[in-house]
């Protein structure tokens, strides 16, 4: 018990020493350009985000750039699983979504929320984006899960005419869920990041990337960098969550 404490005490402590590295980093490059504009100081962004936490409009911002996001991935996994459940038995299904895979992997992101802009309103724009960016990494992550289910394994239940729920439940869900979750968990941070990015071009009432939006338009460097910083805190935050969900909470 002692051992596990000081463990986890010493890797805080590199965490806590590997931040001070990076703000002594970023302290260093201010102090060589020399010029608010283009790097504030540390000591000035911290303190324009004080400033910003203890305003409404900052947590109502975060709050609905998270509930977006968390809705975007939430349909990229539905649908992820459904249809990549359906390829896997279908070939003929999975050869009509293969080019649609292959165009939205391939496709700059830039172009779907230039379309999707057109499409839908400013508060939806990031929740489609989201969704696209995450649904053909949980699709193919679970075809590929499925494909590798062991053959012979799959024999020996046929033989024993073993239920096809336990089938399902012994063998396909501990073979598929490794691909499944790391489909999850790399979802997050692609999906929070394009989320973002769709909502400096959307410009919601509310949201992380219309105040990044602002801060760049109004040239002030301070809430710019405070606000990237809230999103880096917050992609961690979210995936650590995630992982740890995965960890504990869903074990096969």
């Amino acid at each position: 018990m002692r051992a596990s404490i000081t463990k986890n005490n010493k890797r805080l402590l590199n965490k806590f020493i590997v931040l001070l590295f990076w703000i002594g980093v970023w302290q260093l490059v201010y102090l060589l350009i020399n010029n608010e504009l283009y790097v504030p100081a540390p000591i000035n962004v911290f303190k324009t985000l004080k400033i910003l936490i203890f305003k409404a409009e900052f947590w109502s911002s975060v709050g609905a750039s998270i509930a977006r996001t968390v809705a975007g991935i939430i349909l990229s996994i539905v649908f992820g699983v459904v249809l990549g459940a359906l390829c896997s038995i279908n070939k003929f299904l999975y050869e009509l979504m293969n080019p649609l895979i292959i165009t939205i992997k391939t496709t700059p992101i830039m172009s779907f929320i230039i379309i999707a802009l057109v499409w839908f309103s400013s508060n939806n724009v990031n929740i489609f984006i989201c969704f696209l960016m995450c649904f053909p990494l949980i699709w193919t992550n679970v075809l590929e899960g499925i494909k590798n289910v062991d053959k012979n394994i799959l024999d020996m239940a046929k033989l024993y005419k073993v239920k096809k729920i336990m089938i399902l439940k012994r063998i396909y869900m501990p073979s598929v869920f490794p691909y499944f979750s790391a489909a999850c968990i790399s979802s997050i941070g692609l999906g929070w990041k394009a989320s973002i990015a769709a909502e400096v071009l959307s410009n919601p009432k509310y949201s992380i990337g219309g105040q990044l939006y602002n801060a760049k338009l109004y040239m002030d460097s301070n809430e710019l960098f405070g606000w990237t910083f809230v999103v880096i805190v917050i992609s961690i935050v979210l995936e650590t969550s995630f992982k740890w969900l995965w960890r504990n909470k869903f074990k096969y």
